[in-house]
């Protein structure tokens, strides 16, 4: 168990699989723990997931040639949610929303906006509260 990590990931499924059971394959077939932040899929469209998938190097790394094989693109960079620097103004109206710590003022004498899409959990309240529209949903 000391072994495994854990990689954050957005995937983006194409119509035609929007209806597998893709979650469970992931657990049962490459012994995966997932942690699902946020999704949308929607039938005969597409589907978005931002998840946290935990196992070996080499169990994830054959999953995602699996996922691949499908056609599904992973995404490894990208998550759900962007924050556009350029449209921030420091306000700083999203930092007490964010209940992790995604979002943050690390100097107080500037009062500059970090974000550290590692620590986001995709529940959304920035975007709620962000009245320059800086930070979006990819979905």
């Amino acid at each position: 168990m000391s072994d495994n990590i854990t990689k954050k990931i957005m995937l983006y499924f194409p119509e035609c699989e929007t209806e597998s059971p893709i979650v469970y394959h992931l657990v049962k077939d490459y012994d995966l723990m997932i942690n699902i932040f946020r999704a949308k899929v929607t039938p005969e469209e597409e589907g978005y997931l931002v998840l946290d998938i935990t196992g070996s190097d080499g169990n994830i790394h054959q999953a995602t040639e699996w996922l691949q094989s499908l056609g599904i693109i992973v995404n490894e960079t990208d998550k759900g949610v962007k924050w556009d620097q350029n449209r921030c103004v420091q306000c700083g109206s999203c930092v007490p929303h964010c209940p992790t710590g995604a979002l943050s003022i690390p100097d107080r004498s500037t009062m500059e906006i970090r974000f550290e899409s590692n620590k986001c959990i995709e529940c959304l309240s920035c975007i709620k509260v962000c009245p320059y529209e800086a930070v979006t949903s990819i979905f």
